[in-house]
């Protein structure tokens, strides 16, 4: 699931040490793990926070990635460190989906790793990208403190948030209702089908949970000038639109709109089967 990143994060070697020996969660050591080497950077790239050097990623901080539920770092490590890690320490190493072909590491964070390992082998991937005009100026790996705490299952994953669970069980059975249709899960989302057509999702975009159904290419532009509505990423093009409810809803509205979406994607036999209009 996306989470909430801000956009861009650099911070100096001082500021990392200065503020390590605070409480902190895994998001904030993190951060202290990756960007205490030179010219470090954060961006987010697909809701996921990400480390580069000089414009070239060595990390990316992966949370339930498309539902894994994991809490893990992919690490762009030196050739062969991934098959040793991953055959000697299965419990605490992966291959990452993606970009584990490519020879990536997978370090899961929630399985009580010890940090000066972490802080080790982010160092090594840092170093396979970082020019070496910066790899000189790296000076000694610092011990960094394990988080205080963890991530809360909220905060892993978004979908069980109280909100998240209530807005759930009423958008099931609304979906549910309709003829020949179910539930399924797509990257993590739980979707509903009419058949094999998905007419139903309900995610996160970054913090805020939405509804999406598809409306069609022309009603998106009528209803986004109101401020709940919005076209999602990666498949709004094809006619869907994201209804924020993430405080409150209008369940009639939701309701018709999942009625919309599932008489454009439902076969004949199914629309047959609807109470008349």
């Amino acid at each position: 699931m996306a989470r909430d990143f801000p956009a861009i994060t650099v911070a100096s070697p001082e500021v990392i040490r200065a503020e390590s020996h605070l409480a902190h969660d895994t998001d904030e050591a993190v951060r202290e793990a990756c960007l205490w080497l030179p010219e470090a950077e954060e961006f987010v790239s697909h809701g996921s926070a990400n480390f580069r050097v000089r414009g070239k990623t060595f990390a990316t901080y992966a949370v339930n990635h498309h539902g894994d539920g994991r809490v893990a770092l992919w690490l762009n490590v030196p050739e062969g460190s991934q098959d040793l890690h991953v055959q000697a320490d299965p419990r605490h190493f992966f291959v990452p989906p993606y970009v584990g072909p490519r020879g990536w590491l997978g370090v899961a964070l929630d399985r009580g790793i010890g940090w000066k390992r972490v802080v080790a082998l982010v160092r090594e991937a840092y170093e396979k990208v970082a020019p070496r005009e910066l790899r000189l100026r790296i000076g000694k790996t610092p011990a960094l403190e394990a988080p205080g705490k963890g991530l809360s299952p909220a905060q892993i994953d978004p979908l069980k948030s109280p909100r998240a669970l209530t807005v759930l069980v009423r958008v099931r059975k609304l979906c549910l209702a309709l003829p020949e249709s179910r539930e399924g899960s797509q990257f993590g989302h739980p979707v509903w089908q009419a058949g094999k057509k998905t007419f139903a999702i309900m995610r996160f975009d970054g913090p805020t949970l939405t509804l999406c159904f598809w409306v069609g290419v022309d009603q998106q532009g009528l209803l986004t000038a109101d401020p709940r509505y919005r076209i999602p990423p990666y498949f709004g093009h094809n006619g869907w639109i994201a209804l924020d409810v993430g405080s409150s809803c209008d369940w009639g509205e939701v309701a018709a709109l999942a009625m919309q979406s599932y008489r454009h994607f439902a076969l004949k036999r199914m629309l047959l089967q609807l109470p008349p209009a």
